[in-house]
């Protein structure tokens, strides 16, 4: 991860982690690949960054800051697809080209022209009914660099959320949140090592109780941690000696258990 010392921007010392990160991808991987970052990071730099890269797209959180919502609002109604989900709710949805002007090592300056997709959505009614008597403006944006319809762009970043679940995973369920030293190289050696603890239990929920076959009865594209704790670790059972060879055995009761423990040692088992 990208570790700072103290409480700092997340945009501090970003561009090298970035390039670091990117450069070590492409040592195993050259299919496409998409960025997603949130608004922390919905600077400049890091567009033209990833612009440059070759079979790389992004979609990063547009910051409003001090934008007029009520302006973007008659913009969506004019220029937008505008649609209502339910009454007292309109969301326009539509796609707007800004120009950046870049100025490179030798002073040149040359124009770039960037994608946004905006939401901007009016409610004059909230979800329980309850009439509003100044009407809400939310505005929402996405900077891309794919080439797909506005609705579908906003669905991919969707999934920028099932990564904020795995952070929040590793600060509670690992117990990383606060480092335990105040040395800054000690900690960077502790959340390598927790990262790695991490990431042993994330693989095996995900490769044998995600199934609702398994051991929990509803499925699911992912466990927490605790859950794969619980069901795999806190699990009962006897370790045996017979003919030099050692057995596992577990409950006759323990069908499911015993069929994901088979599963994920057939999976990492040596030899």
């Amino acid at each position: 991860g990208h570790l700072l010392a103290g409480s700092q921007h997340p945009q501090k010392e970003f561009l090298p982690f970035l390039r670091e990160t990117h450069a070590r991808i492409r040592q195993f991987c050259d299919k496409k690949l998409l960025y997603r970052k949130d608004s922390a990071h919905d600077s400049l730099d890091n567009r033209v960054e990833l612009a440059g890269y070759a079979k790389t797209d992004y979609i990063i959180k547009w910051n409003p800051r001090k934008e007029n919502a009520h302006h973007w609002w008659q913009k969506g109604l004019e220029s937008g697809v505008v649609s209502s989900p339910r009454p007292g709710k309109r969301v326009a949805l539509f796609s707007v080209k800004v120009k950046e002007t870049l100025t490179d090592e030798t002073g040149a300056k040359r124009i770039v022209t960037f994608r946004r997709v905006m939401r901007v959505t009016e409610r004059t009614i909230d979800k329980k009914g309850q009439l509003i008597l100044i009407p809400e403006i939310e505005l929402e944006g996405w900077w891309t660099s794919l080439k797909l319809d506005d609705e579908k762009v906003i669905q991919l970043y969707k999934g920028h959320g099932l990564c904020e679940q795995y952070h929040a995973e590793i600060k509670t369920d690992v117990d990383l949140e606060r480092l335990p030293s105040g040395k800054f190289a000690t900690n960077q050696l502790a959340m390598a090592c927790g990262a790695l603890v991490y990431n042993i239990p994330r693989f095996v929920g995900q490769t044998c109780l995600v199934s609702s076959k398994g051991i929990i009865r509803h499925e699911a594209k992912r466990r927490r941690i605790k859950t794969v704790i619980q069901e795999m670790i806190y699990f009962a059972g006897r370790m045996i000696s017979s003919g030099r060879r050692l057995r596992l055995r577990f409950s006759r009761h323990a069908t499911a258990h015993a069929e994901a423990f088979a599963g994920i040692y057939a999976r990492l088992a040596y030899g």
